[in-house]
């Protein structure tokens, strides 16, 4: 039997993804070790664990180096990758906004002035101005803080994940549309699916009925 391989997002979603799947058996006693290693296995069980930046884990996936990975839905609507997404797991929850100063909001509606986006989501902004709302805007990737952006006039709002809204009414800024919610998702490589079918659709099952009784 081969290794079944799980790529995960570092951090809060790595935990709680954990959680779930020794709670239905695919446990791996090495992760809770304290050791350099980068990737954990359970031998008996044939299963093998590695940790990746969030942004990583769709490419992980879908080139065959993990059969299956967790990762939130922004990683995967913006990187666009080419795999199965099986489970909504429901953890992560927070949404996909168009924030800025109140005043924004009417220039939004109405759609006539070149508005400047700032967003490390750049293909998210992009499918949401160009083709949901067919509005044109200038898109500037930023990697850091992007609430800044309007406070220093580099834009007039940006695109950014919100999950309790605190961050942006600190800096004056607030929510003028929502473009999606967001969670935790499972994703799993098309091969995998093929190949290890029996063992992949049992671990989906026997994640959604923990998820329902939790």
């Amino acid at each position: 039997m081969r290794y079944l391989t799980f790529a995960l997002a570092k951090g809060r979603l790595a935990d709680k993804t954990m959680e779930l799947l020794e709670s239905i058996g695919f446990t791996c006693d090495e992760m809770k070790e304290k050791s350099r290693k980068l990737v954990f296995t359970n031998e008996d069980l044939k299963l093998k664990f590695f940790l990746a930046k969030a942004t990583d884990v769709p490419t992980y996936v879908e080139y065959g180096a993990a059969d299956i990975g967790v990762v939130g839905k922004d990683t995967l609507l913006e990187e666009k990758k080419n795999l199965y997404e099986v489970l909504n797991l429901g953890f992560g929850k927070c949404r996909m906004v168009v924030a800025g100063p109140k005043e924004m909001k009417s220039k939004l509606e109405s759609g006539q002035d070149l508005l400047r986006v700032a967003t490390k989501y750049p293909n998210i902004a992009s499918d949401y101005f160009y083709h949901k709302k067919q509005q044109t805007v200038e898109i500037i990737k930023l990697n850091g803080s992007v609430e800044l952006a309007p406070i220093v006039g580099l834009a007039e709002v940006i695109v950014d994940i919100v999950e309790t809204g605190s961050t942006l009414k600190e800096n004056g800024l607030f929510v003028l549309e929502e473009i999606c919610p967001l969670s935790a998702r499972m994703v799993v490589n098309r091969v995998s699916m093929k190949m290890e079918y029996d063992r992949i659709t049992e671990l989906i099952e026997k994640a959604k009925k923990a998820l329902i009784n939790e």
